[in-house]
This record gives C-alpha cells, structure tokens and sequence, in this order.
C-alpha cells in the first residue's frame, strides 16, 4: 500500500465495543490506516477508558457514553435488555455529540465512521448525521452466517438435531453459540445478536477481521447476499505478518504488563511448553480450574498458565504459582508468547483473537470453549481447519468440564501422538496462508487498499459531504 498524501484530510472516527476482543483489532486496524495517511480517533465507553492503560500516540482516544459511566457497564445493569437499551439511547446521543462538538466543533470534522458490529445503533447516527460508514465484524463469518439465518428465520430455537445451512459444514447443536443452546437463559442475547444483521445491508461497506482462504465457501456465499463485504484479517501487530508498521508488537492497549513469562520462557526447550489461557472475560469455575490445575501436573510437561488475578483464588490450595514445571501469571504478551519457539501447544477457550493469533503463529490447539462463539471456533478448529483437537467434555455432578485425564491425553496427542504431528504441519500450513493473505497482493491486503482508496476518494468531496458544525 502506498501512502498517500491526500488521504491526510480524511478523518476516521472507530467505535469499538467495550471489551478487549473487540478493541484489538479495531484498534491494530485504526493503526493500519493511521499508517497510510487516515487520521484516526478510536473511541469507546468513558467507563472501559477509565480502565485502559493506553494507546499508541498517533491514536486518539475519544469517549462515548453508555449510560453506566461510574460503573461496570453490563455487570451493573438490570438485565441485558436494559443494557442495550439504554447504551442506544445514551450512546445515539453522545456519540452525536463526540460528532459534532467535540471533534467538528475543533476542525477535526468526522469524514468517516468505522463501527463494531456490536453497536447497531451506530448506523442511524451515522445516516441521520450524513456520514458514511463501515461495520466491522470482530468474530468469524460462519458466526455471524448463524446470527444471519436466525435473524431470517431459518434456524428455530431450540436447537434439537443437526443444523444445515449454506456454506457452512453440518454443525451439531453442540456446535453453535452459547444462546442456541440456553436459549431460555439467553433469550434477549440470541435476538439481540441476530438483530444485528437486519439493517448491515444500509453500511457503505462490511468489514470482517478474518481471511478469505480461510472461510472461502463463506465468504464467497456472503459476497452474493452483502456484494460490499471484504475480509481484512487478520488483524493483529503488524511484527508477526507482514512487519509493514515500524516495532509494531502488541496491540497498544494493554490495561496490564508483564515480562515475567517471558524471562522463564528463555531456558525452556523448543517445543516444550503448554500454554494455557482462557482469555480476559470468562468467569471459569472453581471444579474446572481444578481440573485444568491438575491435568497440567499430571501431564508432565511445562505449562505456563494465565489466571487473571481475581480468578487465582480458585486454584487448589496445594498448587504452586511457580514450580520445576509451571508458572501462573496474572497477564502475559499473548502474541510474543505463542511466537516463542518453547511454545509446543495452546490450551485456548478458542475466542476469536486467540484462535486467530494462533493460526498465525502456526500454534497447534486444544479447545476447551467456555460460551458464546467459542463453540463453534471449535469446531471449525477441530474439524474444518484440523489445526487443534477438541477437549470431550464429561458430565460431572450435572456440570459439563474437561476433566483432568481428557486434558492430560490431549496434551499427550498432540506433544507426542502422529495426530498431533499432522496438526502442527496443519498449523504451520495455515501460519503460511495467513502471511500471504495479509503480504502485498494477498486476499486481506486487496481488500484493504481497496477500502483505503475508496477513503482517498472521500477528499474532494469532505465540503460537500460534512454535515453544519
């Protein structure tokens, strides 16, 4: 991509959703844009800011509300509907406001919005204030696809026997997003998430943090029903793809840090070390944790576990932080993790940025899903793109874990097992895809210059376009 100096009047307004998943890689892709000339102000709630330790500098950060300023968002409001009703009369507001007072009132006058997918209302704002815009889709196609066909009627919940849809292979109702399966429990969530896709037609452009080779069937069935969809994926620091953005290692927004991990990974042989996360969101509970504790232990191998700080507690009383063979750490650089040559597998709740980040490292996988989409990255993990093996869950006392002997033996085949052998060729297979997607002329990199030259042309006619200030 070549930068271009007209670009420099275009101005780019990203409102993520807030939470880490969904601020990554909008944010590593506000930075792609700053790259090439866009002036980018990324924006999400006052009370995740409050929270967020920083940003790069040539990313400005910019607030709106969602009507839980002094408190938790989600987790203080009354239900999930009230939740989403009032971040989208709050939000529609504020975010009118960033619009207009904040940022054209000072000369920056917003020439383009780019939105989370989790923030419908963004779209109404942005027709009534005459700007044009972007959805960004934060998880896979085949996800959304589900979402789609809920939202058209096609699949009817509850899920009792295998679903067959365009596209996608036979998934089980095991297979599928959390709310499918609790849909008592998750009622306003299955809607609320297949409501999403009732008006992305009206977006000037669909954007997805994915790669065409690897959801092609998809995509290619997409493209005939949404013709503006592209994928830009993925989306993660440009050191570990194509090295196109200067010392670009981390996504910038850490709200912790951390080298420990690091340092006790240097004398660790190559390919020695189990990896386990489950992420920055899921509450996993206390049998599970024990489970996973000890699997790790029985396993003999090194492991090296994130626990988030309010999670430790959890852990057996007799398990050691930091022993002969493991080490527990509160936070660790994921991605500079899976790029150290001692990594051998991750143990992953198979969220999309870190099933994402492991395809591109060529990091086999054990996926032990824990709710939402998670599921059925599994699947696709496991069975579509054979890059990991799933963990077969028991039920224990009516709750359904990975017990410690299902862990200990996925360790085993894929550390020690010909399986395993054919999935790190997979792995390193699909790191390669990924490289060439995001590398000059690949599927990732056309649709992204695209995107960037459709911003270019937005300059002659800003004047024109801006709504009165």
């Amino acid at each position: 991509m070549e930068k271009k100096n007209i670009a420099k009047s275009v101005y780019c307004l990203v409102l993520a959703f807030p939470g880490q998943g969904h601020i990554n890689p909008m944010l590593q892709f506000s930075k792609l844009l700053q790259h090439e000339g866009i002036k980018v102000t990324l924006a999400t709630t006052v009370f995740y800011c409050k929270n967020m330790l920083r940003l790069p500098p040539s990313i400005a950060l910019g607030t709106f509300s969602d009507g839980f300023d002094n408190g938790g968002g989600l987790g203080k409001a009354k239900s999930l509907k009230h939740y989403l009703d009032t971040s989208r009369q709050v939000g529609s507001q504020t975010l009118k406001d960033l619009i207009i007072k904040k940022l054209g009132r000072s000369g920056n006058p917003v020439d383009y919005l780019i939105y989370d997918s989790f923030l419908p209302w963004v779209m109404d704002v942005a027709k009534r204030s005459g700007i044009p815009g972007a959805v960004f889709i934060t998880h896979t196609l085949a996800v959304s696809s589900l979402y789609y066909h809920v939202n058209l009627g096609n699949i009817k919940v509850p899920i009792t026997h295998e679903v067959s849809l365009p596209a996608l292979p036979p998934l089980q109702p095991e297979d599928l997003p959390s709310p499918f399966f609790n849909y008592e429990e998750d009622f306003v969530a299955l809607h609320s998430l297949a409501a999403h896709f009732s008006d992305i037609h009206k977006a000037d452009r669909v954007l997805c943090n994915s790669l065409y080779e690897l959801e092609k069937e998809i995509v290619d069935w997409t493209m005939k029903i949404w013709p503006k969809f592209r994928t830009i994926g993925p989306s993660i620091p440009s050191m570990f793809l194509d090295k196109r953005l200067e010392n670009d290692e981390d996504y910038g927004a850490a709200q912790f840090t951390s080298e420990e991990c690091m340092k006790w990974l240097e004398d660790k042989p190559k390919g020695s070390v189990v990896y386990v996360s489950f992420g920055t969101m899921v509450a996993v509970n206390e049998e599970q944790i024990e489970e996973v504790a000890y699997g790790l232990k029985d396993s003999g191998s090194y492991f090296l576990w994130v626990v988030r700080a309010s999670e430790q507690a959890k852990l057996p009383k007799d398990f050691e932080l930091k022993s002969e063979k493991g080490l527990v750490v509160a936070w660790c650089s994921q991605l500079k993790v899976l790029a150290h040559e001692a990594i051998s597998c991750f143990v992953t709740h198979c969220g999309w940025n870190s099933t994402l980040e492991s395809l591109s490292l060529g990091i086999p996988m054990i996926a032990v899903p824990q709710w939402a989409e998670q599921f059925t990255n599994a699947k696709f993990i496991a069975d579509v793109w054979k890059v990991g093996i799933r963990a077969i869950r028991a039920a224990v006392d009516e709750k359904k874990i990975v017990t410690r002997e299902v862990l200990k033996h996925c360790i085993w085949k894929i550390m020690e097992s010909d399986k395993g052998i054919e999935v790190k060729r997979n792995a390193m297979q699909w790191k390669t895809l990924a490289v060439e997607a995001f590398g000059e002329g690949g599927s990732s990199h056309t649709n992204i210059t695209e995107f960037l030259d459709g911003l270019f042309h937005l300059q002659t006619k800003c004047t024109e376009s801006h709504i009165a200030y």
